[in-house]
Formats: structure tokens, sequence, C-alpha cells
């Protein structure tokens, strides 16, 4: 019997490759993306929202290679899982809940999704957006998740934000901005204000 000498190997190849087969069609590629930045259309139930944010880099400049995935609940609080053969009609087919946005293609090298705000999932957490992040450098994307600003009865009684020190808690809020229904966030990947990550 031989030792088994496999070894774990990187869950995302380091480079900007995912331009061409994740997000084509942002960075003009002739062909179309699986998952957009538009996740909510015109039949879509909930508050549009628009989340408009950077990753930045240890000096506070942009990352122009990075992508950012999000997945969230509708506004009924519930994700959309086909897998499940729910007939629940609090879960809306034309709503998956996934966006995807590179940063290349912006001028600021701004990620920028089209959505609804999400419903409260459960009774004890506040509404939130799960994020993947992928970019140069990395041999495995990081977790983290964006809470709102103004949800701050339901932020208070999150038993996942409360598992963060309070000094940092910060990190993980989006602020509403002018106009209505924009809210702002920036990852920040290293520094005294670097947003927290989560393991998976």
């Amino acid at each position: 019997m031989t030792a088994d000498r496999r070894r774990q190997t990187p869950s995302q190849t380091v480079g900007p490759f995912f331009a061409y087969g994740l997000t084509p069609s942002q960075y003009g590629y002739a062909f179309q993306s699986l998952v957009t930045p538009a996740l909510a259309s015109e039949t879509t139930e909930g508050e549009r929202i628009r989340l408009i944010g950077r990753v930045l880099d240890g000096e506070g400049k942009p990352v122009n290679d990075a992508m950012v995935e999000i997945w969230q609940a509708n506004a009924h609080g519930r994700y959309y899982r086909p897998a499940d053969g729910s007939r629940d009609n609090t879960v809306d087919p034309d709503f998956t809940g996934l966006g995807r946005a590179g940063t290349g293609p912006d001028p600021q090298h701004r990620f920028i999704f089209d959505t609804i705000k999400p419903g409260a999932v459960g009774e004890d957490q506040a509404p939130h957006l799960n994020v993947i992040l992928t970019m140069r450098g990395l041999l495995n994307h990081l977790y983290t998740r964006i809470y709102f600003d103004d949800e701050a009865e339901a932020n208070a009684r999150d038993p996942v934000l409360a598992k963060v020190p309070e000094e940092r808690r910060a990190t993980l809020l989006a602020h509403r901005a002018v106009p209505a229904g924009v809210y702002q966030f920036d990852i920040r990947m290293q520094g005294p204000d670097e947003t927290v990550f989560f393991d998976m």
C-alpha cells in the first residue's frame, strides 16, 4: 500500500482569467455571462437598491482585476434553491439572488450590483448579502458579509455579527448614500480598517 501523495490544489487559478470564463459580457467577450451584476428584473418583488463599492489594497488603491460575487435572500428572506423542489410562494422564481461583477470594466474599478434589499433570514438574522471575493494573488477566495447601516435594530441581534469584535463590525456595514436606494461598501484587503473575512 502506497501513501497518497495527492495535494490540495488552489480553488481558483491565480490571475485575471475569470474575466474570460466567468464575467465575459462585462469585459466585452462575444458570449453571454451566466451570472451578471443585474439581479433584479422588472417583476422582482422588493425594494430596489444599487450596491457600489471597490476592492482596496493595503495602500488604499482600487484593485482593477477583482471579481465579487453576491448571494442573497429575496424580499421574503428566502434563498432560491431550485434543487429543493419548493413550491413555497415566498420564493420568487425570477430572482436567483446570485450576482457576479468584475472591477476591471469600470473606469473607477468599482463593482456595481442592481438588486433588491434582502429580507431577514429567520427571526434573528439581519438583512445581508453573502460575498465571495476572487482576485490576483489569492489562492483561495475570501468570504464576507455585507449588512446595512440603516438596519441597526436587526444588526444588533444578528448572531453572526455578534461574533465579530464590536470595534470591527463597521467594516461589514454598507452605508446608504444619496440618491436614495444606493449603498456604498468598500472591501479593504489590509490595514486598520481591513474588512472582516470569515472561514467557511
